[in-house]
């Protein structure tokens, strides 16, 4: 550490003698300087690069050494093979193990036995080789007719070998000094060949950042998810833990492959550890995509090419193609494509619809989009509640028989009254003779969680909004989800940030079709799409907020399926306002005009407490399966579906519920009086 006195100018020749010229202490770190200094971080990641490739190359060579003379590789297959269940072919291995330590055993039987018959060849091949060194001189001399000729041939041979010496001793000493570099340059190019460097020390054009995925990447990736059962078994398995993939398959903008885990690892400690995945995959967290297949102990992988999620889909085809037509019964709404980039359509005929996630991610444009292509179908009416109110929906002005828009709670009343018109003409459908054919109408309310939410009260004391028995929206759009797919009555809800309170549990397990843009925490993508889809990999708590506008994950049975899955990413065509208007005029142009109201006339609509008073007559009490049993009867379009739950949540609210009489649960006359009274009152 130093310190250097740097003065400090004046800043006014007035300023005081005391402040002048007082030198300011600036304490630098002479190494940290060193360390920022980019030539030194370069040379630095030279050393480390080509030091690693010549240890990892020296591990290499070692490693195949070892193979080559020992039976490690069969024992590492016999382990693969037992790891991913395959017994035949552990067996088979085991055999080709076998067979290999009985050829080994065998050379070297025949290498000790040539070790002790070494002298005696030895001698008797120095013994042969002067007979015919002899031969050859007695006849060298017999030709020349010269008797020294006998010893030539002998002489010969050893002056080659004083030549091979000489030559020998010249060489010697520079073939020690070459040698080990040759070695050295030997496993260095093995080592850069096999890539040992860590990626920070590579060049940054050799640095598989977002690289193709291969099958070493892949098991390497599992091998450092930090699962100590995992990677004990990939060690152990060796080179050959791809044996735990697929094969690797070309999926849209990325690679699709099934992974079967090892035994003591359970897919879900996988999907519990997706960003880690995703990184040692050179990848972000969203361009990963874990599900669960049918296969047990398996996970299915998709994996994108990196930036290849963050590039827009091309347009909607009910903006490139003017010729598209709809048919509500049997054909497909073109919604977007999946992640494998193929088209992805979603059968609406006589489905109920919910689609939910955060504020501004696409909830009403994914909706809208549906919305438009069944306009081209002229049979399909259309009743629409926007409680946004800021015109997503004006283009169905003069399409739709019924359009409100507004954002205030008079508007949420008459978007519940709407709902409710919807159940009064369900019933009459229900009631006209079986076989009568009915025209689809289709009720969509977009922003539902105001209607839930809405503390208005009608005239019967009954509130507008809420999430019991009480609430007159609940039991309009519960009581659709129960009756009206029989008769083409469908409702099509899309609400935001999903609670219990602005979501309840009967109304959104109602749903046929279940769609989530991005969702704060897995209890909302829960609440959004079920325990199942999110157990089974959907994950829309995982997509990115703000940059992943118009994904969903969508389950159902409207939508096609992989086989054991549960759910679908679907990136969504974005269709603007202005193409939206120029589709709904299409759609205009065929049907005959429609007078468009924004207001229904309020239905009546049934009174639970009035009817429960009327159906105890005279009696002071009355058994609770009665009860329910005389409302049935009275209005069946209303009550058939009321249990013993419902009914006790109803009285609740009014402080009239059910009590224990002589053991059986009974309902108090004069309680649901009171309750009458009291409610008239207010």
């Amino acid at each position: 550490m130093t310190e250097t006195l740097v003065p400090v100018p004046l800043k006014d020749a007035r300023t005081s003698s005391t402040t002048a010229a007082l030198p300011r202490r600036i304490r630098t770190d002479p190494l940290r300087h060193i360390l920022d200094d980019e030539r030194v971080r370069s040379s630095w990641r030279i050393a480390v690069r080509h030091g690693s490739y010549v240890v990892g190359g020296s591990r290499v060579l070692v490693r195949r050494t070892w193979d080559g003379r020992s039976a490690a590789r069969y024992e590492r297959m016999i382990r693969a093979a037992e790891a991913a269940g395959l017994l035949d072919e552990a067996k088979e291995w085991e055999a080709r193990g076998q067979a290999f330590r009985a050829a080994r055993h065998k050379r070297r039987i025949e290498l000790l036995t040539a070790i002790i018959n070494a002298p005696k060849a030895a001698g008797s091949a120095v013994a042969t080789g002067a007979g015919v060194l002899l031969l050859l001189g007695l006849l060298l001399a017999w030709a020349n007719h010269d008797a020294s000729d006998v010893l030539a041939p002998m002489m010969a041979v050893l002056d080659l070998v004083r030549l091979i010496a000489t030559v020998a001793g010249v060489v010697w000493g520079p073939a020690l000094f070459v040698i080990p570099w040759i070695a050295l340059s030997a496993v260095w190019a093995i080592g850069r060949h096999s890539r040992t460097a860590p990626q920070w020390a590579l060049p940054p054009h050799q640095r598989d950042n977002g690289g193709p995925v291969t099958p070493s990447v892949v098991v390497v990736a599992f091998r450092d998810l930090g699962i100590s059962a995992l990677r004990k078994a990939i060690e152990d398995m060796g080179d050959v833990g791809a044996a735990m993939l697929s094969p690797i398959v070309l999926a849209g903008c990325g690679v699709e492959l099934d992974v079967t885990l090892p035994s003591g690892v359970s897919t879900d400690e996988i999907q519990k550890r997706r960003r880690k995945l995703a990184e040692n995959l050179g990848r972000h967290e969203h361009e990963v995509f874990i599900t669960i297949p049918e296969a047990a102990r398996t996970v299915r992988l998709w994996i994108a090419d990196s930036g290849a999620l963050d590039e827009p889909i091309g347009p909607s085809p009910l903006v490139t193609d003017d010729g598209v037509r709809a048919d509500y019964r049997s054909g497909r709404a073109p919604w977007g494509q999946n992640l494998r980039g193929d088209a992805t359509g979603v059968s609406l005929y006589q489905r109920h619809v919910l689609c939910t996630g955060l504020s501004n991610q696409g909830k009403t444009a994914a909706l809208r989009a549906l919305t438009l292509w069944l306009a081209l179908d002229t049979t399909v009416e259309f009743w629409i509640g926007d409680l946004k109110g800021i015109g997503d929906w004006g283009m169905f002005e003069g399409l739709a028989t019924v359009l409100i828009q507004g954002p205030t709670d008079e508007h949420a009343c008459a978007v519940t009254e709407m709902v409710e018109a919807g159940v009064q003409e369900m019933e009459r459908r229900l009631q006209e003779p079986p076989g009568t054919k009915h025209d689809p109408l289709v009720i969509v309310v977009d922003e539902a969680q105001v209607a839930f939410m809405n503390p208005m009260k009608g005239p019967d004391g009954r509130p507008y909004g809420g999430s019991k028995a009480t609430s007159r929206y609940f039991m309009a759009a519960r009581r659709i989800h129960n009756q009206g797919r029989a008769v083409s009555v469908t409702l099509w809800q899309g609400t935001q940030d999903p609670t219990d309170q602005n979501l309840p549990k009967l109304v959104r397990e109602g749903a046929h079709i279940r769609a989530s843009l991005v969702v704060g925490t897995e209890s909302q993508g829960r609440m959004a799409l079920g325990d199942k889809a999110i157990d089974g990999g959907a994950a829309p708590h995982l997509l990115r907020q703000g940059l992943d506008k118009g994904t969903l994950v969508v389950t159902g049975d409207g939508i096609e399926l992989e086989p054991g899955q549960s759910s679908i990413t679907v990136r969504t065509h974005f269709i603007d306002d202005s193409p939206a208007a120029e589709v709904a005029e299409r759609a205009k142009a065929a049907r005959s005009g429609i007078a468009t109201v924004h207001q229904l006339a309020p239905v009546r609509d049934v009174d639970p407490l009035a009817d429960i008073l009327t159906v105890l007559g005279t009696e002071p009490r009355m058994r609770t399966q009665e009860v329910l049993q005389r409302l049935a009867e009275r209005n069946p379009g209303a009550y058939r579906e009321w249990n013993y739950g419902d009914l006790k949540e109803f009285l609740d609210e009014f402080e009239a519920v059910p009590y224990k009489s002589e053991g059986v649960m009974v309902v108090s006359r004069d309680k649901v009086r009171e309750a009458l009274a009291q409610r008239s009152a207010a």
